[in-house]
Parts: C-alpha cells; sequence; structure tokens
C-alpha cells in the first residue's frame, strides 16, 4: 500500500537547498517495512498574492509500505525529518495520507484547486479534515502546498518525479530497455504515434525527470532521427521571489 508524504515550503531565497532535495532526503529516515517509490515535484499556482521561493513547487514523497500501524513512526520521522532540515524564516507544512484515506478524493480536488487559484490554509485544513497536516513554523503557510502536492499525487497523473531508483544514475544518451529495466516508461509524443524500440536510444539532455503519468514513471519523448529520441523538458535556471 502506498502513503503520500507531502513537503512545501522549507527554503528561503539564497538557500543551498530547496523543498525537493529536503523531500528525497527523507528516503534515508523510512523505517523497516517501508521503501521509496519515488519523490514527486508538483507545480503550483504563480500569483503575485502568493509568496514563494523560486517556482511555487512542493513535493510529496511516495512510500510503499507493509503494515499500515507503521503510519504513526512516518508521520513522526516526516514531522522531525522536516523541522531538522527546513531553514529559519521558512513555513513548512506536512501532509501525510494513505491511499486507502475514503477522503482522498476530496485532497485530489483540492490539489487542482491549487493549480489555478488562491487558495487559503482554512481550505486547506478543511481539505484534509481526515489525513494528518500540520505545520511547523514561520506562517505555516506551507500546509496549503503540503496538502497540494498529496492530492496532485495520488491523482496519479500530474507532476514530475525528481527521485525513482536510479534515475540520476543514467548517462545522458541511454537506451530505451534500459529505462523499461527501471520502470521508467517510454512513449512517444510524436504525432504518427511510431513506438520506440528497445535497442533506441534517448538523448535526456542530462535532466531526466519522468511524469507521472497513470501512477507510472513516463518519459515522453519526441523522434530525433536514426534510432534517437528526445526527452521533453531541461533544466531551467532556478528564478527568485521575496
Amino acid at each position: 500500500m502506498r502513503v503520500y508524504i507531502g513537503f512545501d515550503d522549507t527554503d528561503t531565497v539564497g538557500a543551498s537547498r530547496g523543498t525537493g532535495k529536503v523531500a528525497r532526503w527523507f528516503e534515508h529516515e523510512l523505517p523497516e517495512g517501508c521503501r521509496l517509490w519515488g519523490v514527486v515535484r508538483q507545480q503550483l499556482l504563480r500569483h503575485q498574492s502568493i509568496l514563494y521561493t523560486s517556482h511555487n513547487s512542493a513535493a510529496c514523497i511516495v512510500v510503499e509500505m507493509a503494515d499500515p500501524c507503521l503510519l504513526d513512526v512516518l508521520i513522526t520521522r516526516a514531522a522531525e525529518h522536516l523541522e531538522s532540515n527546513s531553514l529559519q524564516g521558512s513555513d513548512p507544512g506536512l501532509c501525510v495520507a494513505g491511499e486507502w484515506n475514503g477522503k482522498i478524493s476530496e485532497l485530489i480536488g483540492f490539489g487542482h484547486m491549487c493549480t489555478r487559484q488562491v487558495v487559503t490554509q482554512r481550505e486547506a485544513l478543511e481539505a484534509t479534515a481526515q489525513v494528518h497536516l500540520t505545520g511547523h513554523g514561520g506562517t505555516n503557510d506551507g500546509i496549503i502546498g503540503a496538502a497540494a502536492a498529496v492530492g496532485l499525487t495520488a491523482s496519479g497523473w500530474c507532476g514530475r518525479l525528481i527521485e525513482f531508483g536510479r534515475l540520476r544514475d543514467f548517462p545522458d544518451i541511454v537506451r530505451v530497455s534500459d529505462l523499461e529495466k527501471s520502470d521508467i516508461f517510454v512513449v512517444s509524443l510524436d504525432r504518427d504515434a511510431k513506438v520506440p524500440a528497445p535497442e533506441d536510444f534517448v538523448v535526456t539532455k542530462g535532466w531526466l525527470r519522468p511524469r507521472l503519468w497513470g501512477n507510472r514513471a513516463v518519459v515522453g519523448v519526441v523522434p530525433n532521427g536514426n534510432g534517437t529520441w528526445e526527452s521533453l523538458g531541461e533544466r531551467r535556471k532556478k528564478a527568485q521571489r521575496e
């Protein structure tokens, strides 16, 4: 069974680490009986009335857990990790929900709402009435993004994976079959729907970040000629806003 752990607003302008890194580091804090499936970055609304550090993104850690009794241990460790790694001046928030929770659909709806309109802490609390949601410093505004990250990830169709197996170990040019052996599926976005062959190569431009599509890690590619494909997306400079 899967548990979704949302982190948001852990950093400040000029910081050496952001929420994505803090979320990725949590793998080392997982108790026995839990395994990291992946970490998903979720993009939220960018609006002049919303304070954010760079891009107003949040992160969701997806954990596979054998025993639901471990949920309380996960929550405790996630809160301790967040408090230990959040920077002074940030407004960290934590949300934790199991996929078995009957109110997960409400959380999914809340997540979608956060991508298109400004929402409040009260709305976040209402959407998470039966899941764990806590603020851990500052204004506690991070609870909004943390809840949204869980909802969007639980939908199975939003965000990009910033941690997934040996994702960061692949070379800049990687064989399709090697990606698929690692459960990263390669899908052509070409209008003629040609299917990438196992022996073909994907040019990642040094930045391989699969999308979360259908609860799977999927790399969208376009043909580049001679049995090669180019993955969509590339690294961008980090903007900053106070």
